[in-house]
């Protein structure tokens, strides 16, 4: 019993302990935790990019928040919720993190937000596109910044969907992000007339893609579109031009794509894919003037969620800022009525977390239309965000429903 008696003291002590150094931290610091993959498959197009972004928001921003000191720390969660998850804890209940960035891979994204909701901590997901985020699984306490699944697949099914592209063949990751992209691809083809001939799914991170491939070939698909990520999608259009796709009658589009994995295969091996992004670094003076900073740390041109989590960044300062308190619920409210500066762009955070602005519809060059370093995509159309976005009441927001939001 004594025994029993010390175990339950120490714990409490523990917990007594925990509590104040957090509450002694977060008196002198306020501190956000980049929290991404530093060494898989999104490691270019996030990583340390994405660390470097949120160091350049808090600059931006003076440094300080309040009267207290802005600190970025990070760490790698290797896409395994379980590491993600013990790291979130140990964040917040020991080291007086905040609020959380980042968030690659939906797996991630939907376990650390849970926490965060249990421990009414901020997250500002700028790694994952599952548009379950802001659905079933939304918080108040969280946004979504990166394009959802809802809003790729209406850029790339309206982009590419044609009387000769009816018919699409979907390959994707099997996790929750190809789940979600081919859910929300495969409703928007219908609406429009198309339909599906076929789906297979492969786990995250395969080496050699070309049996999935080789089904789509012989599906008698006018388009074959990879729900991939990271370097899955590098791998399935290297192997698909090598074995003659696209090829005519079969066009090849990804939903998922970033300036890096464009500059790794090379424009020659790229060209002519369509993709959506919120963010190019030459779309604007605004883009380029931060962009030529970031290349100068990272040497490279930062990727869209690269630019999209300077954003976030940003915008969650301000909230503190407004709102007096670093309080998850307050700093959710103030953000959701201040508007976002995109970039010179205007957007806002709607009731369900999710962070609107205009998508551009890109093309990738060409190797002869590119003309300097990393001038590698022209945009197609714009997307403005009241169409890029899916409607507020059609997300399954449990707080929507509950409370009702006139924004639609």
């Amino acid at each position: 019993m004594k025994r029993i008696a010390a175990g339950i003291l120490g714990l409490t002590l523990v917990g007594i302990f925990s509590s104040n150094v957090y509450a002694q931290s977060a008196e002198k610091v306020l501190r956000i935790g980049v929290l991404g993959d530093e060494s898989g498959p999104f490691a270019d197009s996030g990583g340390l990019g994405t660390v470097y972004a949120a160091e350049l928001a808090a600059q931006d921003f003076g440094g300080a928040v309040l009267g207290r000191k802005i600190e970025i720390v990070h760490a790698d969660h290797q896409n395994k919720p379980d590491i993600a998850s013990a790291i979130a804890r140990k964040w917040f209940d020991v080291e007086g993190v905040g609020v959380i960035l980042n968030l690659t891979s939906t797996p991630v994204a939907l376990a650390v937000q849970e926490i965060a909701r249990e421990r009414r901590r901020s997250t500002l997901i700028t790694g994952s596109s599952s548009s379950e985020l802001t659905g079933r699984a939304c918080s108040p306490y969280s946004t979504q910044w990166l394009e959802d699944t809802y809003t790729l697949s209406a850029g790339i099914v309206n982009g590419v969907f044609s009387s000769e592209r009816r018919k699409w063949f979907f390959i994707a990751v099997d996790n929750a992000f190809g789940e979600a992209m081919v859910k929300d691809a495969s409703q928007r083809l219908q609406q429009l007339g198309g339909m599906v001939v076929g789906t297979v799914r492969h786990p995250l991170n395969s080496p050699d893609l070309s049996s999935y491939l080789l089904q789509a070939s012989s599906a008698n698909a006018d388009v074959i579109a990879l729900a991939d990520v990271g370097a899955d999608t590098a791998t399935a259009i290297k192997e698909a031009h090598e074995f003659g796709i696209p090829a005519p009658g079969k066009t090849l589009t990804a939903f998922f794509f970033f300036l890096s994995d464009i500059h790794g295969m090379g424009l020659s091996t790229a060209q002519n894919l369509l993709l959506a992004n919120g963010f190019y670094w030459d779309e604007n003076e605004a883009t380029r003037a931060f962009s030529m900073r970031f290349e100068q740390h990272m040497q490279k041109k930062p990727s869209d969620a690269h630019g999209i989590s300077y954003a976030a960044v940003v915008h969650y300062l301000k909230g503190v800022k407004a709102a007096g308190s670093t309080d998850a619920a307050q700093v959710g409210e103030a953000m959701r009525k201040l508007p976002i500066d995109f970039f010179g762009n205007p957007g806002e955070v709607r009731a369900d977390g999710r962070a609107t602005y205009d998508v551009g519809l890109y093309r990738v060059k060409t190797p002869s239309e590119s003309k300097y370093a990393y001038d590698y995509m022209t945009l197609t159309r714009l997307i403005p965000k009241s169409d890029a976005f899916r409607p507020l009441n059609e997300g399954q927001c449990p707080a929507i429903a509950a409370k009702g939001d006139p924004r639609k």
